[in-house]
């Protein structure tokens, strides 16, 4: 599933693509990713706004528009927002074409149909819930060390599983868990309140690490991501853990385990992590 880093670089690159364009027609393909309003509704009210903002919100990515409502889109796993020429055929699971003043068109494919639209105001889309509660976003100012610390040290859940509420921090997934844990030097099964102070003050830097450094690389391609352009991302490039289980460790050479934390498979280094 795209995870924060992915998200923020369809975001800053929709910003440049969008922003400023109003759509000049809506096609719902498949109404059953639609969460709300009913798709008439939404296709009529959509018709003829213009992009006036781009904001990522956790996984969510929220399109402002001119009336003060919001497109927001959930890729879920396999979903992808595209803009292309409209002339270009459609991914065989397409399943919006929004054409814009220009001629192109944002497109938004899902081959798995997890991903999920929606259009409201935000106290609309956060009352019904299709907008769910987030915790902090690990790179606002808000996410300090000191608080990274309260959210974790009266936890008795496995550090995995606490960082992947997204009610606690949004936006974090397998991916960059599992590179976070990693850099900080702390086993992603660890209860919380077992970690020292000193590993949590490293998680709070190694998180922000790693998701700065994924933004840079424009995300990670290990299975279905792709940006507005339909090109990969770099930062699958330089995983440490993820997806290694069974090789040896890049830092000591010692064999990287793979076990299951919250159904999530997982990796870690049992001499680099404690």
């Amino acid at each position: 599933m795209p995870e924060l880093p992915e998200v923020e670089t369809l975001a800053r690159d929709l910003r440049d693509a969008v922003v400023g364009h109003r759509f000049e027609s809506v096609e719902l393909l498949r109404d059953d990713v639609l969460r709300m309003p009913p798709p008439d509704v939404f296709r009529r009210l959509l018709t003829g706004r213009t992009v006036v903002s781009v904001d990522r919100r956790g996984k969510f990515l929220l399109l402002g528009l001119d009336g003060g409502e919001e497109l927001m889109v959930h890729l879920g796993m396999t979903g992808h927002l595209l803009v292309c020429d409209a002339g270009e055929p459609p991914a065989r699971h397409t399943h919006l074409r929004a054409r814009l003043d220009d001629g192109r068109e944002l497109r938004f494919d899902d081959t798995r149909r997890f991903g999920r639209l929606a259009y409201g105001s935000r106290a609309s889309l956060e009352r019904s819930r299709v907008l769910p509660p987030l915790g902090l976003e690990p790179l606002s100012p808000e996410f300090t060390a000191p608080e990274l610390d309260r959210l974790l040290r009266g936890s008795t859940r496995m550090l995995k599983s606490a960082l992947l509420d997204q009610g606690r921090v949004a936006g974090l997934g397998n991916i960059y868990v599992d590179e976070a844990c990693f850099l900080a030097g702390a086993r992603p099964t660890r209860r919380c309140h077992r970690l020292t102070r000193a590993q949590r003050h490293a998680l709070h830097n190694a998180i922000q690490t790693v998701l700065r450094k994924a933004i840079e690389n424009r995300g990670s391609s290990v299975d279905d991501y792709r940006d507005v352009w339909n090109a990969v991302g770099r930062n699958q490039e330089v995983l440490q853990v993820y997806g290694r289980g069974g090789s040896p460790c890049f830092r000591c050479g010692t064999v990287l385990r793979r076990t299951v934390v919250s159904g999530r498979t997982t990796v870690y280094c049992p001499h680099c992590q404690r």
